[in-house]
């Protein structure tokens, strides 16, 4: 039996319902008498918003599109391009998860690079024509292609493996860095999927010098057809600068530099970048096959991994659950928004109001107590505007327009028209109170009154109000412009068209909306205080704040608990922690330390330079039972696990899932992590199991 044999018999075990990508060629008669090329058109049969991926059957009609044009002698070149904006983005990932044994791993690594390679290895030149997205698998497939041309309205090009608990494992990490360098290669594989899978457009990747000519989006195929007549006649010599760090010192250096760089920022957490950067090394010295087979077993270990299981279900919730919210009332009962009143106009609110204008493109009003409140709210949001139309991200009528429609009011009679007001005032119950009474005393019946609290409850704040069935949760993270959660509360007593509006504005401010109950801090907050709480409980109780701080490193989380604190403020977090201690008393616990390190003025216990500032150390010695790390990690993952399990049998969300969902985007908690949920079960901390066995873990 062949190989191809062997690997269509392993691979066909798992029906996954592949949306087949099918290899469609036709003849083009190249330019300038250049010849004949077959092209190669990627295309699954749907539009940009199902865009082409790679499963066994896709990369089995790629391989036998390749085979036909291989026997033929009438052909001066072969082209691949993609449909219409979608070159190709890579693996089937629900393919992915359905593999169930390691050799079911290798054969799928194996497959994909037997079949790219042929691009490469055909007795003629071949061209890809990248004239959309193209990301992990469809950037491999340009890479194994002699030349290439990308489209300057290419909005994403990457290779996100690594945030997903992979490796680019179809030639990624042997030929990148071979043909731009080690150092701008771990940017691509390892650095921008590290930084929230950051994507680089079709100029920056020409620039990194990912392809050999770029083109203008209208005429973009005719172009580089063109372009490709003349390498073809050799009219056109393709040069490639050789990347100084190619020597062999600067090379390992380059890999050394940017292992350390991937140990402060995981510190081991997921194995993944790990093994990328051990490819990339190799890629100085090794062969194809013997990069191509280390990239097999790399692929292989990783698909059988936890991190990448949880990685898959993390990605599954933010493009699925998330654009799916739980609960929410059917989008027809949602009022229409022409006007948006921010109550105050401090930080917070300001930083609202332009995403408000920017998203929404209405009037927005900001009120606060006095007129000097008020400049400064609305000069911050038109200096952001300022900066970004020097970014280029707006226009000059549109940074005009977008100034234009941020004002400010020292009274609230300029909400009268409004049909959405939201407070960001201080976080205190009766300043809140006080602020709806003032607001409904001049808005409209139909106008929606929405809370930014990050822990108060709604039922008591608006049972003061004649209509509390307008008021609702809208909970930002800061900062608002980049996080990416709104956790939208429902109160006792709103009703579906309000909660309607909440997530139609959601959905237009580009936020990815959970439904939460009203419960103190809801979610985030609720476990980041649960999580903070426990590591000042060890530190009070005499363990070393380096200890404690570090206790829980092996995660990967974004940042450790202090520096966590950091950010926050300790009087934020002092004053959720003492919301959460009055309902929950048995559970929270509010320090005494942290209270006086809040006394003391300290925004937390480190110095500019987060080196730690002794004075706010010592705030918190005098303990006497201190704890090891491996003790502190202990007690903050079953303190977690217990109030998760609490959250759920109180219906705070509907489902594990939406934990998860909140923790990734809210508190930006790592994708090998699943969330939590799936890392308590995999731990065995979570008994019983959040979730069932195959889901964010190896199939059952």
């Amino acid at each position: 039996m062949s190989n191809l044999e062997t690997w269509r018999t392993l691979l066909s075990r798992r029906n996954t319902d592949e949306v087949v990508t099918k290899a469609l060629v036709r003849d083009v008669q190249l330019p300038y008498g250049a010849g004949t090329m077959a092209l190669i058109t990627l295309d699954n049969g749907f539009d940009h918003t199902k865009p082409n991926t790679f499963g066994p059957n896709g990369l089995f009609a790629l391989n036998g599109a390749l085979s036909e044009i291989a026997e033929r002698t009438d052909l001066a070149a072969v082209g691949v391009t993609g449909k219409p904006f979608i070159f190709a983005v890579g693996a089937d990932l629900k393919g992915a998860a359905a593999l169930s044994t390691r050799e079911e791993a290798l054969a799928i690594g194996a497959l994909g690079h037997h079949v790219f390679r042929r691009l490469g290895e055909l007795a003629i030149p071949s061209f890809a024509f990248v004239n959309g997205a193209a990301m992990g698998g469809g950037l491999e497939v340009a890479l194994h292609c002699t030349y290439r041309t990308i489209s300057s309205g290419v909005p994403a090009v990457a290779l996100p493996e690594c945030f997903l608990g992979l490796v680019p494992g179809w030639g990624g990490t042997q030929l990148l860095p071979r043909l731009i360098g080690p150092a701008n290669a771990i940017k691509l594989v390892i650095e921008n999927p590290l930084s929230q899978n950051r994507m680089v457009k079709g100029k920056e990747a020409y620039e990194l010098g990912v392809a050999d000519a770029m083109f203008e989006p209208a005429d973009f195929l005719e172009e580089s057809l063109r372009w490709a007549a003349r390498v073809v006649k050799g009219e056109l010599a393709v040069e490639r600068p050789s990347p100084g760090e190619n020597s062999g010192e600067n090379w390992d250096r380059t890999v050394a530099d940017a292992r350390f760089l991937v140990d402060m920022k995981l510190r081991g957490a997921s194995p993944a970048p790990y093994r990328a950067l051990d490819l990339i090394a190799q890629a100085r010295t090794a062969s194809r096959d013997e990069g191509f087979a280390a990239e097999d077993e790399a692929l292989a270990d990783l698909l059988m991994g936890d991190e990448l299981r949880a990685g898959l279900y993390s990605f599954d919730l933010v493009q699925r659950r998330a654009k799916r919210p739980a609960g929410a009332p059917d989008r027809s009962l949602a009022r229409k928004i022409t006007k948006v009143g921010v109550v105050g106009a401090g930080l917070m609110a300001s930083q609202m109001a332009l995403l408000f204008a920017r998203r929404l493109e209405v009037p927005v009003v900001l009120t606060d107590l006095d007129q000097a409140r008020l400049d400064k709210g609305v000069g911050y949001v038109h200096a952001e505007v300022d900066k970004l139309l020097g970014k280029g991200r707006v226009s000059a009528d549109q940074a005009n327009r977008l100034r234009a429609l941020v004002t400010g009011s020292l009274t609230k009679d300029a909400f009268a028209d409004a049909d959405f007001v939201i407070e960001a005032v201080f976080e205190d119950m009766a300043v809140k109170k006080q602020v709806f009474a003032e607001v409904e005393a001049v808005v409209s019946a139909e106008c929606v009154l929405a809370t930014n609290t990050s822990s108060l409850s709604l039922t008591e704040m608006g049972a003061g109000l004649a209509h509390p069935e307008r008021l609702v949760g809208f909970h930002f993270f800061n900062p608002v412009a980049v996080m990416p959660l709104l956790e939208i509360i429902r109160g006792a007593a709103t009703d579906d068209a309000t909660l309607a509006t909440a997530f139609a504005v959601g959905k237009s401010l580009k936020k990815s909306s959970v439904l939460v109950k009203d419960a103190p801090a809801f979610v985030v907050n609720r476990l980041l205080t649960c999580f903070m709480g426990e590591v000042v409980t060890a530190v009070d109780e005499g363990t070393p704040l380096e200890v404690a701080e570090h206790a829980l490193d092996g995660l990967g989380l974004p940042m450790s608990p202090f520096a966590l604190l950091q950010l926050v403020g300790p009087a934020v977090g002092l004053h959720v922690a003492e919301t959460l201690h009055e309902a929950f008393p048995d559970r929270f616990g509010v320090s005494e330390n942290m209270a006086k390190l809040v006394a003391a003025g300290k925004p937390g216990v480190y110095r500019p330079d987060f080196t730690l500032d002794p004075e706010a150390v010592a705030l918190f010695s005098g303990g006497t039972s201190p704890s090891t790390a491996e003790q502190v990690r202990e007690r903050v993952l079953a303190a977690l696990a217990r109030e998760v399990r609490i959250m759920l049998d109180e219906g705070v969300v509907a489902a594990p899932q939406d934990i998860d969902l909140c923790m990734i985007l809210g508190a930006g908690w790592p994708f090998h992590l699943g969330g939590i949920t799936p890392y308590l079960d995999r731990t065995g901390i979570a008994q019983p199991r959040f979730l069932p066995p195959g889901v964010a873990s190896l199939p059952a």
